[in-house]
């Protein structure tokens, strides 16, 4: 079924796929119109189920279709920064390890650029091109298609690639978790090759920003209890901490303080 819509209503759906999460203000000054009028936009597109509301502003809701790449470094980037670092504390030099495709496994990429001994593979591209350069790396890309929209790289090709080796760790990320502890994406060819990376690896980390367990994506790639450490933000849910629990699953939170939190304290 249709839902209709204004065509500034289409406009707001542009913009949040585009950049990710929106404020109030942010809409009011891009249209032109008053905070009163994106308020009640806000709403109907939330009540037509076509927006969630996340951190104080709104995500376009989609189950079948991922938010643009842009728009997917947008989102929670302190976070994933923050959860980036941990994850890089965790692991020790001369290790091997696989990173997949993902916003927040690009962010811990970051952070390994200057350690030594380590043997990395992946299927994103962003993650070859930031640490090929990298002295004390040994960077090696699987073989397949790779996806115009992010760089990402799917494919029986790349299943077969990561079928030749045993890591010492896993990278990954997902775009959905729900409460039960299993966890999502989007692309099926992308979900085998994750799935084939944990099947690979010793240990498996599993990277998230909580925004994560507020989200829905159709194709399920496995359960929490598959994973060594879930490293995710101050946002996880209480069940998803019990689940960590119940199936041993390592559990790093990394707090994140917010402006309000901040302006709290001044």
């Amino acid at each position: 079924m249709s839902v209709d819509i204004s065509r500034r209503q289409h406009l707001i759906m542009d913009y949040i796929r585009e950049h990710g999460s929106v404020q109030v203000d942010q809409l009011s000054n891009h249209l032109r119109v008053t905070p009163q009028t994106i308020r009640r936009d806000l709403n109907q597109l939330y009540e037509h189920q076509l927006v969630q509301r996340v951190h104080g502003g709104a995500i376009v809701k989609d189950n079948v279709e991922n938010l643009g790449y842009r728009a997917r470094k947008i989102l929670m980037a302190e976070e994933k920064s923050d959860i980036a670092q941990r994850v890089a504390d965790l692991l020790p030099d001369n290790s091997s390890l696989f990173i997949n495709i993902g916003t927040t496994t690009e962010r811990v990429a970051e952070y390994l650029y200057h350690r030594k001994g380590m043997l990395v593979i992946t299927n994103n591209m962003n993650v070859a091109s930031m640490l090929w350069p990298a002295p004390g790396l040994e960077v090696m890309i699987t073989g397949g298609a790779i996806r115009r929209s992010d760089g990402g790289i799917v494919g029986p090709s790349a299943e077969e690639f990561i079928d030749n080796f045993k890591l010492d760790y896993a990278i990954i990320g997902c775009s959905a978790i729900d409460n039960d502890g299993d966890f999502f994406d989007f692309d099926l060819r992308e979900v085998r090759v994750t799935r084939a990376i944990i099947e690979h690896a010793r240990s498996v980390i599993l990277v998230t920003d909580s925004m994560k367990f507020e989200r829905r994506a159709p194709i399920r790639i496995g359960n929490i209890e598959a994973v060594g450490t879930l490293v995710t933000d101050d946002g996880v849910p209480k069940d998803v901490i019990q689940l960590c629990e119940e199936h041993g699953v390592g559990l790093e939170i990394v707090a994140h303080e917010r402006p309000e939190e901040q302006a709290g304290r001044a």
